[in-house]
């Protein structure tokens, strides 16, 4: 007697048997193609109104001088205290003009601003693509109430592939374990239909960009 199966096991043995019996593309003069049309502004002003739209707040930074006076004056605007970055390359960056931040954990959980890298800024949607080879890990653009990116503009580009292009040039294929999208402050609105902003993350999301 033959065993009995359910549609989900048929389904699945059939998608275990795709994955074994790999097959070249049948259709390699096929050109992929994007859904959407090339955006008609630079990409820097597209990222910058995408990232506005989803409640982010953008920053563009001509040189690194800048980029300190732009961190200084929001610092003190918003009255943080407890700043931390554990990026080598930010650091030493942040050290060079007496930026006071701190670059271990502790006290942690008294964080109110993580300042990271990225890998990428999607511009289509104004997006930031972050990965686990990042010294920040996951912690630091997580916890703290404000999140700020500091990208440089070699690194934006107009669609996700584009990004995920990005990361298979850094890294080749050794790919880190984690990539994540972060598109503006975390929201919800499960809640009575009213939309929440931090609620499972960081409410405010800065993103400066700094022209090499």
């Amino acid at each position: 007697m033959k065993p009995i199966t359910t549609p989900k096991e048929r389904m699945l043995k059939k998608i275990r048997k795709a994955l074994i019996e790999k097959r070249e593309n049948p259709y390699p003069e096929i050109e992929p193609t994007s859904l959407y049309p090339d955006p008609e502004d630079s990409l820097d002003i597209v990222f910058a109104e995408e990232l506005t739209r989803v409640n982010g707040e953008f920053l563009y930074c001509e040189d690194q001088i800048q980029l300190i006076e732009n961190l200084l004056s929001l610092s003190s605007q918003k009255k943080w205290r407890h700043i931390y970055c554990w990026e080598n390359k930010l650091q030493s960056l942040l050290r060079n003009y007496e930026f006071p931040f701190r670059s271990d954990d502790k006290d942690f959980e008294q964080a109110e601003v993580g300042i990271t890298l990225c890998e990428a800024l999607i511009a289509r949607n104004g997006s930031v693509l972050v990965s686990s080879a990042q010294n920040s890990g996951r912690r630091l653009s997580v916890y703290p109430h404000a999140h700020i990116v500091i990208a440089y503009s070699s690194q934006l580009v107009a669609d996700l592939k584009d990004g995920f292009g990005l990361l298979k040039e850094k890294y080749g294929e050794k790919i880190p374990s984690y990539t994540g999208v972060i598109t503006g402050p975390s929201r919800t609105a499960d809640i009575e239909k009213t939309l929440v902003l931090g609620a499972h993350g960081p409410r405010e999301l800065y993103v400066f960009l700094l022209e090499e």
